[in-house]
This record gives C-alpha cells, sequence and structure tokens, in this order.
C-alpha cells in the first residue's frame, strides 16, 4: 500500500464533524474504519510506528481528516490483532516488546509448522504448492533475493505457504494472526541480521525433506530453522528499533506526536 502524504492537521478533529454527513454512511459500512485499521497497521509493519510509540485519537482523526469514531474502531481492532494497547483516555501505544510474549508466540509457531510439515510429509496435506516455494528457495546464490525487506516477505509466504498447504484452516488462521504479532522483529532480523543466505539454505532443506516424504527429517530441519529465528529476535534492541526508523523510508509519521516510549 502506497503512503499517503499527510494531510493538513486539523486543531480538533470532531471539529470536522459538520463537514462528515458523508462520513456517516462510510462508517455505517465499514469502509473508514477499514481504511484507517490498513493505514495503521501497514506504518507499524514498515517500521514507521515503532514499539512504545504512543498515539491519540484526536490526532489520527485530524491526520486522516475523519471523527474519532471509525480512528477508535480501528484502534480496537489493532488492538484485537496483539498489535496496539489502549494506555489512558484517548491514548494508544503499539504493544512494545514482550520477550516472555514473543517466546509464547515462536513455541506455538514451532507447534504448528512442525505439525504443518509432517502432514505434507504422509500426503495429508497438499503437496501441489512445493513447485512453486521450490522455484523461489532452492536457487543458486546469485538467484536470491538481496533486498532485506523483499526478502522478509518471501520468507512469510514460504511459511504461510506450507501451513495453508497442511488443510487445516483454523490452524492457517491462527498462523497468519501469530505472523502479524511478530512481523516487526522478523523484518528487523532481514535488515540487520545476518539470516539472508542461510534462510535459503534451510528452506531448501526443509523442502527437500517434504519432497522424500522425510517427515522425521522435515519436523527437526523446521523445529532448528525456528528456533534460531526465535535466538535473533532475543537480541533485538531498543536502539535496532531506532535506527531502523532513522532511514529515509521509514521516518514517523505526522500524527506521532508523543514519544515517550518504554525502555527494554
Amino acid at each position: 500500500m502506497k503512503s499517503l502524504a499527510a494531510p493538513a492537521p486539523a486543531a480538533d478533529a470532531d471539529a470536522l464533524a459538520p463537514d462528515l454527513e458523508g462520513e456517516d454512511a462510510l462508517v455505517r459500512n465499514g469502509s473508514l474504519p477499514e481504511y484507517v485499521y490498513a493505514q495503521l497497521r501497514q506504518d507499524i509493519f514498515d517500521m514507521r510506528l515503532l514499539p512504545g510509540d504512543q498515539i491519540t485519537e484526536t490526532e489520527i482523526a485530524a491526520y486522516f481528516k475523519v471523527s474519532r469514531t471509525p480512528v477508535r474502531q480501528a484502534l480496537q481492532r489493532l488492538q484485537n490483532d496483539g498489535l496496539m494497547q489502549g494506555y489512558v483516555r484517548g491514548g494508544w501505544e503499539v504493544v512494545p516488546i514482550d520477550f516472555k510474549r514473543f517466546s509464547d508466540l515462536y513455541e506455538m509457531r514451532k507447534l504448528i509448522e512442525t505439525h504443518a510439515v509432517r502432514r505434507l510429509c504422509t500426503q495429508a496435506g497438499d503437496q501441489s504448492v512445493l513447485a512453486g516455494l521450490r522455484a523461489t528457495w532452492c536457487v543458486a546464490a546469485e538467484a536470491r533475493e538481496p533486498d532485506g525487506p523483499k526478502a522478509a516477505l518471501l520468507d512469510e509466504v514460504f511459511h504461510q505457504t506450507l501451513v495453508r498447504a497442511a488443510g487445516n484452516q483454523e490452524m492457517a488462521e491462527s498462523f497468519d494472526r501469530l505472523t502479524d504479532r511478530i512481523r516487526i522483529v522478523r523484518r528487523l532480523d532481514f535488515l540487520y541480521g545476518d539470516c539472508l543466505h542461510s534462510t535459503y539454505e534451510e528452506h531448501a532443506a526443509i523442502l527437500d525433506s517434504i519432497a522424500a516424504g522425510d517427515a522425521e527429517g522435515a519436523m527437526r530441519l523446521m523445529g532448528e530453522h525456528i528456533d534460531g529465528s526465535h535466538a535473533e529476535v532475543n537480541q533485538i534492541t531498543l536502539h535496532r528499533l531506532h535506527s531502523a526508523r532513522a532511514t529515509a523510508t521509514t521516518k514517523p509519521p505526522a500524527y506521532v506526536s508523543v514519544r515517550v516510549r518504554r525502555s527494554f
């Protein structure tokens, strides 16, 4: 999704109400909350909003030139996603890094993904997806994606595709929500870690084991792969987060005016 040019802030978002007759219909059909939700969610995933950043409903409403109703609905949805949390009246915070929480999420991730590859090895899932994944991951070093953010997206697709191919829709939807919650730290690993080539090699080995029907080997390789990713997450620091946003493409959005952040 393309970033929007920041509109001129309004002095008071609620003062826009007389001009929002058309907005009421959009709120009823969900368009405005969905729009604000998508924009804020993308700002989090692109690291324009960092863990610990604090924002208010009024500032966001002024930025998007909407009333606070769709903003509140969008923020509540982000809270349900595990990405935002309320802290004072009208104030919200991007969920700070909690290493215990990430440990729990990675444990759940390991359970889901090792189960998925086992099902694929025993022909219980759809192995037709493997050819497409092999075309991306089983390639020579010079054909590998060198761009960190793009490689991180390919990595997400790899894992989500394997889980979906296992054929359990409820498990796949749970895994998608889990992926949202660990996306920031996984992307940081591709930006600042040394995981690019090892990721290609590990993904290729997992695919080889699945193709050979080696359930034990595939489960072991997937478990080691996830454990390695988890170990990198534990190295994430506040300094690395702010270094990520210091680049030209990850400036904080205009609606972030309160910059009190928790330390790690």
